[in-house]
């Protein structure tokens, strides 16, 4: 200290610290009561920055409490420079994870409003984080005096090098990045691919795509073997899609009358089942005579690709029991095979020696069978 410390000193650095107590409490009670309100608002993105200030906001009021505490103080300059410093990395620390957090919860609201579901893209919002606690580091670093520059150098030539040893992981990385930014895949739709794996993309990582098949299992695919390989979203351009159920009647059916019960029946499931599209046209095509029945198509619209089971299960039943109802009749196979009464001359073989004694009516000796003759020695 420069001088001795006196009370003139000591007040004005307790009002300083009470001060920024203070002011720390009431920010984090106002903060309190803004998260209040704003998770009540359909947007996302205040929940994210107002829970991030709750927690930047009073460390904000403490130090600046205890800077002016520290300016009333008598201290020497030395000090004073080193209480300072502290201070601001400080701050820069509790600034930079508070951008980290609000920036990242930006965008995993956005990636989640985007897509329309639940999961979210996880490895836009890893990178996001990544970037901004690495800009906080290096501006720390500048703040207490030590340069950078041989550190980013340091940086560059042994990026190249963890480059070169992890090449299939930042295969994956980039191709995870291309898949989302080009948007033919987004948490939350169904996808096949060629080699047979479906189901819901539940997120999309910085090295695999995580896909929640029909029977309530994952299926973990890395990002590169996805980029590559062939596949179908069944969400995309639109969520709703059309099914096709094949149905045979008789040839003595009256086919207008068939398609007036299909189209009834089709119209019911359509409006009384959950999942149907109700505004969806009822169509019926017939297209094959076939061996016993006259094929036909009945086209249905559900509203998501799982719904299609439920559908097809409910207009099966339906149609089964209308069919019955109006006397359409749904014939099994049968076919029809013609046998043509006629000789049946067989190829007349060879004769050899023991053949013409058989047909002379006597047998020559011949010579014995050695595989009975064991058998009957073994048997004695």
């Amino acid at each position: 200290m420069t001088d001795d410390l006196t009370m003139d000193h000591v007040v004005p650095a307790g009002i300083a610290l009470g001060a920024g107590l203070l002011g720390a409490f009431l920010l984090r009670m106002l903060l309190r009561w803004l998260a209040g309100h704003a998770g009540r608002t359909r947007w996302g993105g205040d929940d994210v920055i107002v829970a991030a200030l709750r927690t930047m906001a009073p460390w904000a009021a403490l130090s600046a409490g205890t800077a002016g505490a520290a300016a009333a103080l008598p201290l020497t300059r030395t000090v004073q420079h080193n209480v300072k410093q502290v201070l601001t990395v400080l701050l820069i620390f509790v600034a930079t994870v508070t951008a980290a957090r609000v920036i990242a919860g930006l965008v995993r609201s956005v990636t989640t409003s985007r897509s329309g579901v639940a999961g979210s893209a996880t490895i836009f919002v890893n990178i996001t984080r990544i970037l901004v606690l690495a800009i906080g580091f290096l501006v720390m670093l500048q703040t207490l005096g030590i340069s950078i520059a041989p550190l980013l150098t340091a940086l560059g030539v042994g990026g190249l090098a963890v480059a070169l040893a992890l090449q299939d992981t930042l295969a994956n990385l980039f191709a995870g990045i291309h898949i989302l930014a080009s948007k033919t895949v987004q948490p939350g739709d169904y996808i096949q691919l060629s080699s047979g794996e479906e189901g819901y993309v539940e997120d999309i990582n910085w090295r695999q795509t995580t896909i929640r098949d029909l029977s309530n299992n994952l299926v973990v695919i890395p990002n590169g073997k996805l980029a590559q390989s062939n596949m179908t979203n069944f969400m995309r351009p639109e969520q709703q899609l059309t099914i096709l159920v094949q149905v045979g009647v008789s040839y003595d059916s009256d086919l207008e009358h068939v398609e007036r019960v299909t189209i009834d029946v089709v119209s019911e499931v359509m409006t009384e089942i959950t999942g149907a599209v109700p505004e969806h046209e009822p169509a019926v095509r017939f297209h094959t005579f076939g061996d016993s029945r006259i094929g036909m198509t009945v086209i249905l619209g559900v509203s998501e690709f799982s719904d299609q089971y439920r559908i097809k299960h409910e207009f099966i039943k339906r149609l089964h029991r209308r069919y019955r109802t109006e006397g359409i009749r749904i014939p099994s196979p049968a076919r029809t095979v013609a046998l043509q009464q006629g000789a049946v001359v067989f190829p007349q073989q060879r004769t050899g020696p023991a053949d013409e004694a058989l047909h002379a009516g006597f047998v020559p000796n011949l010579p014995p069978n050695p595989s009975r003759v064991d058998a009957e020695h073994e048997i004695s």
